[in-house]
Parts: C-alpha cells; structure tokens; sequence
C-alpha cells in the first residue's frame, strides 16, 4: 500500500472510530487522547463564530458576572494572606477559584475572551470592528462587576480587619510597582491565560480543563504577575478606601496591566498558535473554509464596507457583474410556503430593464451547535435548500427575467437580511411575513431599531393572506413611502394587468375639495392618472382603509406609518386592516437618510 493510501485510510478509519454512535473503537483500533493542532484550532473557531455573533446584552451581562466573579479571587487571596501571615504559597492556593467559576461556567473574561475572536479575525472571518466591539463590551463588564465585587468588600463588612488590611497592602504594591514592569508581568499573565483557553479546547473532559484552570491560574500569585480585571478590582477598592485617587490608578496601574495582558494573549500565543497549524485548518471548522472570507476592506472596515461577519454557509458571492442592473432580494425563511412572495418580487422585477432577482434561503441555526457541524452535515443542508428552492427557480422561469438562488446558513437571520442587501448592492428588497416566520426570533449583533433605522435599501413586507394582486388599494399621503408604494401600484398594473385605487383621508367635509386636488395631482404625479380615487372625510385614517380594504384584493400600506420593520420587529405595529383584514397587505418602507437626531431620538 502506498503511503497516501495508507494516510488516507488511517484518517477514514480514525473517524469512523471517533464518529461512531458508542464511542467503541474497532478491532485494532486505538482511540487518540489528544486533538492535533488543527482540531484545536477549528474547536476555537467554532467558539468564536458563536462568540462574536453574541449580541451586547448578552455579552455584556456574562462579562458582568465574570467581573464580579474575580472579587472571589481577591476575597480568598488577602483571606488567606491574612490567616497564613503572608506565605506566598499557602496564600496563593485559592487565588484560581473565582477563574474556575469564569471559565468553566461559560462567562466571558477579557484576557480569557482574546484568542476566539482574534482566531476568527485572523482568517478573515470576522471584521477588526467587530473583534473590537467584542473585547469594549466584555470589558466594560467585567469592569463593572469588578466595581460592584470592590464595593461590596470595601462596604459589605466582608473582609475581617486583617484581610482589609492586606488588601490595602497588596492593591498599593501593585500601584507602586513600575509601568514597563507591570506590562511586562502583565504580558506573561496574557499568554497564562490565553494558554489556557487554547489548553481547555484541546482537554476531553471537565476534570482535565479544571486541573489546567487551576495550575495555570496558581501561577499568577505566585509569579507576581497582574491581571487585569483582578488590578481593576484591587485599584477601585483602594479608591473607596480614600487610599487612592481613581485616574491616578487607572493610569498608572490598570491601563499597563489592560495592555500587557493584551500582548501576552494577543502576540505572545494567539499569533503563534495560528500560524503553527497547517493551511486546511478550516477544512472542517467552519461551512465553507478558508475561501469565505471577508474581503480586506470588508475586514477592516466591518459594518461600514459591508459584512462584518461571514455566515456558516454562503452558497453564493456578491456579485460583481452587471453593475447597472435593478437588484431584487428576496429573503424567504421557508421556499415551499412563500412561494407568493417570490412571484410578487418577480412580477416588479419585470417591470425594470436589466433587473436580476436574487432568492436567498435564510436558515437559521442555534447559536450553540456550531461544533456539530460537519462536512457531511453541510452538503446535506445545501441539497436540501436546493431542493426547496427548485420552486422558486420554476416560479422565477416564468416570469422571463434572470433569477439566481442560493443559500444562507447563519446563527443571526434576521441581520443577514440586511447584510446580504448591502453585499449584493440592492435596490430592493421583498420579505414574507406572518406568525410563523423566524424573522422575528432572529439573532443580530445590533439592535433591531438600529438595523431598520437606517435601511440599505427599499423594503416591501408582505402578509399573503389570500394572496391575490388583482385589485389594489393605496392609501396616499405626501411622503417618501407613499411615492414608493406607487411604484409597485405601477409596476404591478403594467406587468399583471392590477387595478389601482387610490385613497387620501382629510379631516372633515371643509378638506374635500383640497383632499380631490390633492390626490389629482398626487396620482398624476407618480403616473397613475387612470386609477380610481376615494377622498374619505372622515379623518380616521385606520377606519378609512378598514372599511375599503374588504372590496380590494391587496392593501399597499407605508403612507401612514414610519419605521415599519421597527414596529413589525417589537410587535408594535397595532393596526387592525394589517392584523385583522383577511385580504393579503403589502407594508412599504422607503430607505431614507435620517438625520443625527432623527436616529438619536427617533423623530
């Protein structure tokens, strides 16, 4: 047998073991004890994919509990610093535990959180903002809970007189210590604690990552090294003991130690680790590997060049050609029930010259079962989207115009939405929308009124009940949003033959007259001069629309609501012709520059 061969057969034979439902080996066989450079690597890439996807609450309130988590460890330190008389070993030997809670509970610490993210980052998949809105929000936390565990120990009448002393002592040692030799101690105490994320992803079980916790973490005390949450919490208790002032501490202690730390763990082990495993490092780590990458301007602007973080599965890259051409997207969560929403984008699209409609599966995953993933798992999961998806594809034939499908895969669908817009330079894009979409339960990085407050493109939301688009109503006012629902009113009169109504509400009888000049020069306008008007009187917009949208087919709102997607996303959208009409209800949201104060306070 020739030496690939028998590589190959080792490798299919060694899988098949570790693979195998009972965990017994075959005949022969010997179960490997260890995970190889590469498998550590994709185990940490698998952790920063759902690391880095975490949205801020979450980050910052597991970073909060790990802040205050550290207060255990200065608790137990100046405790049996006070009850040994000082022995620097027997003081030391309950100084790990407060990390054992943080790392083996899941929490995030900031020198503990600096090689996933950095891991990902380096491979370009995720972007330099991101990693950094990573490390400001677990940061912020854990200095937080630091404050907070500080407080507690300098007001709480925890600490005996003894170990209130020797907290003082110990904090104001590490405030008189030098700066290039805190950040130098500080460097060493990175590179401990990276190294033990890169140990614990190589360890098999619970009692070997708790050992590695507790020996590498004993080693802080008893080397002098600093870390920096721990010096945070040691500087913020001297301040409340009057002993210090703040800005004093923070520089000339905290910010060396902040930044050492961040070497050791950044250069000293992360860069070093990545660069000693082999170029198929990805192979099985992530969907698709290395070749979904960022593009550099993608990596080092983030958000602001576009993605700042590739999804599990693209099946499909932004394309580049046909620049001038009139870009449809159509997210649809469910290809065999929102089939409607596929022919409404096609039937605008044929109304444009050159338009390409672009159908794209969003599948959502768990955020925690990114390790479970294999290559097998990732063929099936696209053969299965392109199953789905042949329907779309018959739908869009018919329609004549140049359709494309592909498929997402991604812990946060909703935002994908917006980043898959963005990255395909849409001008428009047409989503489904009822009960059981998961839009709604969609995970983003940003907050949901982030995202739909500043639109990457037009937007169409449609409801399909009882889809049908024979008959519409457009309720008009003087706004950005009414003229793009005349748009579609247009664009779908000329391609399958709909009738349009328009219809503009005054407050009383005396506004007749001006409401009919109004909607005649406002129809004539955006090219609608043959459709039906209605001056309603009434001054109830909602009541208007009510009463008329039971005689039409579909009703084009947007000319009375602002941020739709916002309200739609909070479960605010509270108008009963959406809600209640049995009709299908098309919602329609312009993407409109907002001003600074329009986006702070939302008008």
């Amino acid at each position: 047998m020739t030496e690939p061969e028998s590589t190959e057969l080792d490798e299919s034979v060694r899988e098949a073991v570790e693979r195998s439902r009972s965990g017994a080996p075959a005949v022969g066989s010997v179960v490997r004890d260890r995970f190889s450079s590469d498998e550590v690597f994709q185990r940490i890439v698998a952790a920063a994919d759902e690391e880095i996807t975490s949205g801020a609450r979450e980050l910052f309130f597991s970073a909060l509990a790990a802040g205050f988590a550290i207060t255990i460890t200065f608790l137990l330190y100046v405790s049996m610093k006070a009850s040994t008389g000082g022995d620097p070993v027997l003081s030391a030997m309950l100084y790990p535990l407060g990390f054992i809670y943080i790392i083996i509970g899941g929490y995030q610490l900031y020198t503990e959180n600096t090689l996933p993210p950095v891991a990902l980052t380096l491979e370009r998949l995720a972007s330099i903002p991101a990693l950094l809105r990573n490390w400001v929000v677990v940061l912020a936390g854990n200095l937080f809970g630091g404050t907070l565990g500080a407080a507690a120990l300098a007001f709480g009448g925890v600490l005996s007189p003894e170990a209130a002393n020797a907290a003082l002592e110990l904090a104001q040692k590490g405030v008189e210590t030098p700066w290039w030799s805190l950040f130098f101690k500080a460097a060493f105490a990175g590179l401990i604690v990276a190294g033990v994320v890169w140990v614990t992803f190589a360890a098999r079980d619970t009692i070997s990552r708790l050992v590695v916790v507790y020996l590498a973490f004993l080693a802080v005390p008893l080397g002098g090294l600093f870390h920096v949450v721990v010096s945070y919490t040691e500087m913020v208790y001297l301040v409340m003991n009057g002993q210090l002032a703040f800005l004093v501490g923070l520089t000339e202690f905290v910010v060396p130690v902040l930044l050492g730390n961040t070497f050791g763990g950044v250069v000293l082990v992360t860069v070093v680790n990545y660069f000693q495993t082999t170029e198929n490092r990805l192979e099985s780590a992530r969907f698709e590997g290395a070749k979904r990458q960022l593009s550099v301007r993608e990596w080092v602007l983030g958000g602001l060049a576009g993605r700042s973080y590739v999804p599990l599965i693209e099946t499909e890259e932004g394309t580049e050609d046909h620049p001038d051409s009139y870009r449809v997207v159509v997210p649809i969560a469910n290809p065999r029930t929102e089939s409607h929403v596929v022919e409404l984008a096609c039937a605008l699209a044929k109304s444009k010259e050159d338009a390409i409609v672009d159908i794209v599966h969003v599948v959502q995953v768990p955020s925690r079962v990114s390790q479970r993933y294999g290559a097998a798992q990732n063929q099936r999961i696209i053969a299965h989207s392109n199953e789905q998806l042949e329907d779309a594809r018959e739908r869009a034939a018919g329609y004549d115009i140049e359709a494309r499908t592909s498929t997402v895969v991604s812990h946060r669908s909703f935002e994908e939405i917006f980043t898959v817009a963005r990255r395909k330079d849409a001008d428009l894009v047409v989503m489904g929308w009822s009960n059981d979409r998961i839009w709604a339960g969609g995970r983003a990085e940003r907050t949901m009124s982030e995202l739909t407050s500043r639109l990457p493109c037009d937007f169409l939301v449609l409801n399909d009940r009882n889809y049908d688009t024979s008959r519409l109503l457009l309720p008009t006012v003087d706004s950005a949003h009414s003229a793009l629902s005349a748009e579609v009113a247009k664009s779908l009169h000329s391609t399958v033959g709909s009738e349009v109504t328009l219809l503009h509400v005054v407050d009383g009888p005396d506004d007749r007259e001006r409401g009919e000049a109004f909607l005649s020069d406002w129809a004539t306008e955006h090219g609608l001069q043959d459709a039906a008007r209605i001056v309603d009187d009434s001054g109830d917009i909602e009541r208007a629309i009510a009463d008329r949208a039971d005689s039409h087919s579909m009703v084009l709102m947007g000319a009375t609501e602002r941020g739709l997607l916002t309200r739609l996303l909070t479960d605010s959208l509270h108008l009963d012709v959406v809600n209640d009409t049995d009709h299908a209800v098309l919602l329609v949201e312009r993407a409109t520059d907002r001003s600074l104060r329009q986006r702070l306070f939302g008008r």
